[in-house]
């Protein structure tokens, strides 16, 4: 029997703390979703003034990671270069979504949405820092 890490409540609570600060030091108002690394979500936040949307957005975000176990930037950019055929796949293509790796292992994924692409990765990647490697 293998042993691996996984995401508790108090942990999500950490990742969550990390990306919403990151975003109010931003001044951005976004939609945090943590997943398990089932993709069962742990966490929903939409803060004050986050796009009613992004509450749909940012837990698929996370589960893109999680089913793929890599950053949901990756099939955007597959889209962009012309491989239209990605659209098939049961992902959401759409930068804003990171893994979060725990000595070696998915744990879960963190998917954020409600501004500009680059911008939801960045708090998505603060929030994932939190526990970096614990």
């Amino acid at each position: 029997m293998k042993s691996k890490p996984w995401l508790t409540l108090s942990d999500a609570r950490s990742i969550a703390a990390a990306a919403e600060q990151e975003a109010i030091r931003n001044g951005w108002s976004v939609t945090i979703a943590i997943c398990d690394d089932g993709g069962h979500l742990l966490w929903l936040q939409r803060m004050d003034n986050a796009p009613l949307m992004s509450a749909e957005v940012a837990p698929e975000k996370a589960r893109t990671c999680v089913l793929t176990g890599k950053p949901s930037k990756v099939f955007e950019e597959m889209v962009n270069n012309g491989r239209y055929a990605a659209l098939r796949l049961p992902v959401v293509p759409l930068e804003g979504g990171e893994p979060i790796v725990v000595s070696g292992q998915l744990a879960g994924a963190i998917g954020v949405s409600g501004v500009k692409a680059g911008e939801d990765a960045q708090v998505a990647r603060a929030g994932v820092a939190a526990i970096a490697d614990s």
